[in-house]
């Protein structure tokens, strides 16, 4: 009897939790669905030194294009698909679909995105936020916060700009928007 329930565990579909304006969590939270544990996992960060990439089927640009400052999804493994709560064309796509719907050629290259890369795990492990980027002056936020606490351990310093920085060495792997084609592609 135990070994149905596991299995069970194995094809129950995702949650895919949502709340606007906060990626990073929304992928944090999808990197320990139990539904995907068994998978390889890569989280995604997508920005570049301007903090401005343009991004097409994005909920928030209501069939529009929007400029993120940065954005995060889940990369999964056999096969390549894009986990992207905030894509309108669907959840999970493959990767190569996704790549070519939300960045379209004849950017300016310094809006071209880059991709850090990082092992899902280890991304789960390590990240912290306190929401600070979210909040204005007054200390209200800019957009609703999510239903669950921030993430990290109590006392761990924010370290979200550390991730979306493509500039600076910290966790994963940080790639050009070809070199990121090519190892989905």
């Amino acid at each position: 009897m135990k070994r149905r329930a596991d299995e069970r565990e194995e094809t129950r579909a995702p949650r895919l939790l949502r709340q606007p304006f906060y990626c990073e969590e929304n992928v944090w939270q999808l990197c320990r669905d139990p539904a995907l544990a068994h998978l390889r996992r890569d989280v995604v960060f997508i920005s570049n030194a301007e903090r401005a990439c343009p991004m097409w089927y994005q909920k928030a640009g209501r069939g529009k294009p929007i400029v993120w400052d940065y954005h995060v999804v889940l990369l999964v493994r056999d096969p390549l698909e894009i986990w992207d709560v905030d894509c309108t064309l669907g959840v999970p796509l493959p990767a190569m679909e996704w790549l070519r719907a939300s960045f379209h050629p004849g950017v300016p290259s310094p809006y071209l995105p880059s991709f850090r890369v990082v092992p899902a795990d280890l991304f789960v492990e390590t990240f912290a936020s306190d929401r600070s980027h979210m909040h204005l002056p007054d200390g209200t936020f800019r957009k609703p916060p999510p239903p669950w606490p921030p993430i990290g351990e109590p006392g761990a310093a924010a370290n979200l700009m550390s991730f979306v920085d493509m500039t600076q060495p910290f966790h994963g792997e940080v790639l050009s928007l070809a070199a990121f084609a090519a190892r989905v592609g």
